[in-house]
């Protein structure tokens, strides 16, 4: 099972706006990080050509949507809090409003599945309304690939 991965953020200003321009300055190097970090398997890019693009979709204007597979939970853990990434998390409030709600939900995936980003969506949404369980869950909460594995969910994806 790999470990996939949503985090969302609602930005400040629009991301062409001279209040995000460090932010997006940083988002070729840290993107770049993230490819290179052990464990990485994928992320939903806008653009090849452009690594400073986000991702565009229809879940608001500045909604920022950053959306990963990873081998496993250290793997994600150690690019978030232990790599070059931590700064600019650091750095968050600068560029993204504060919530008060779930901006953050992983869940397991068999290998070589990629989730859509609707289904991310609707795992976000269900860590907010339920709560946190092995189908949505956070670093705070989280549940091994073992106990995902026994859900129907998981089951169907493997036929």
């Amino acid at each position: 099972m790999h470990l996939a991965e949503l985090n969302i953020a609602h930005l400040r200003g629009p991301v062409d706006s001279a209040e995000l321009a460090d932010f997006v300055a940083l988002l070729e190097p840290i993107n770049a990080l993230a490819d290179e970090a052990p464990g990485f398997v994928w992320r939903l890019k806008e653009s090849e050509a452009d690594p400073t693009a986000t991702v565009v979709h229809d879940y608001g204007d500045h909604l920022l949507v950053n959306f990963s597979v990873w081998e496993d939970l250290d793997s994600l853990w150690n690019y978030v809090y232990r790599s070059g990434h931590l700064e600019v998390l650091r750095r968050r409030r600068e560029w993204f409003h504060r919530v008060a709600e779930p901006y953050m939900v992983m869940w397991w995936v068999p290998e070589g599945v990629i989730p859509t980003l609707a289904e991310a969506m609707a795992r976000l949404e269900r860590l907010r309304t339920e709560g946190p369980g092995p189908e949505a869950f956070t670093f705070k909460d989280s549940y091994t690939s073992s106990e995902a594995a026994s859900l129907p969910a998981a089951a169907e994806a493997r036929k």
